[in-house]
């Protein structure tokens, strides 16, 4: 780890075996994370979890409530409040049973892992408490895989309220890692009403914090982030308030952000293009610090 940044010990020797075509790429599983706000006197604060260090993928570090795309996120039309599927799919650059499937994934994964629903009984209402009984068994149902998102809804007679999400960036997992993700990231306003907690059973803690001090948090060391998670972070930074990083999300670039992995004079060197700071450069024997 350098600056609090997340590069494993393993990366050099899989960054050498994809330049010498004997590591064939993994092909990335979609998924979507979802960047909860809320207000507070000293400014918006965001969700977030620590990841527990057994799990096999970043453990340890601190991440947003996300998770995978279940197969039955796209499996019939959900009950569908915002802009049309096919707005979706044009702003995500996927067709319109993925841009379901993605959406849906944010909003349940956001329910499963930190207790906060994004839908409502009509297209402009949104659920109050969720931390009831009759909750709590449907969310670990939805977790268990035992329900679908879209029986969910269905059962609670539910609208998703995708109007209460905001693309806001898409990061791919460099080609040399075992476990590789297309991961949407979204920002959202937590609902009134609603209060986040820790129902994850992937994570140990959970925290709100400012996004300047998280950030500082891993340029000190202190906090374990990923290049995505820090980067996001950062843009987050310069809104007085939540409502205003929502409302600025249809201008972001949702270009994918894929690490690029070379080899030059025996020296391995992984750059994320458009974001210089997380530029990894490792020689035969040994590691260095992000370059300059």
């Amino acid at each position: 780890m350098a600056n609090g940044q997340w590069y494993p010990p393993e990366w050099p020797e899989r960054i050498r075996a994809l330049a010498a075509g004997t590591l064939p790429p993994v092909t990335p599983r979609r998924a979507a994370t979802v960047m909860l706000l809320r207000d507070t006197d000293q400014g918006p604060v965001v969700h977030m979890l620590r990841r527990r260090a057994s799990m096999a993928f970043a453990g340890g570090a601190y991440a947003y409530p996300g998770g995978g795309v279940d197969p039955r996120d796209d499996d019939r039309q959900v009950r569908w409040a915002g802009p049309s599927l096919a707005a979706w799919a044009d702003r995500l650059g996927v067709d319109e049973p993925a841009a379901q499937a993605i959406v849906c994934a944010a909003v349940r994964e956001t329910f499963e892992e930190a207790g906060v629903l994004l839908a409502g009984p009509t297209e402009d209402t949104v659920v109050g408490d969720t931390t009831g009984e009759d909750w709590e068994r449907d969310r670990a149902a939805l977790a268990g895989h035992q329900l679908s998102f879209a029986e969910f809804l269905d059962r609670r007679g539910l609208v998703l309220r995708s109007d209460l999400l905001g693309a806001w960036a898409r990061w791919i997992t460099p080609e040399f890692e075992t476990r590789r993700y297309d991961t949407f990231f979204f920002v959202a306003v937590l609902p009134e009403g609603q209060r986040a907690r820790n129902v994850s059973t992937e994570a140990d803690r959970t925290v709100w914090t400012r996004p300047a001090d998280a950030a500082a948090g891993d340029d000190k060391g202190e906090l374990l982030m990923m290049p995505p998670t820090i980067s996001t972070l950062r843009t987050l930074e310069t809104y007085p308030a939540a409502a205003d990083a929502l409302a600025a999300a249809p201008g972001r670039d949702m270009t994918p952000v894929l690490a690029e992995a070379r080899l030059v004079d025996g020296v391995v060197e992984l750059v994320w293009p458009g974001h210089e700071e997380f530029t990894k450069r490792v020689t035969a024997d040994a590691a260095e610090g992000p370059a300059a």
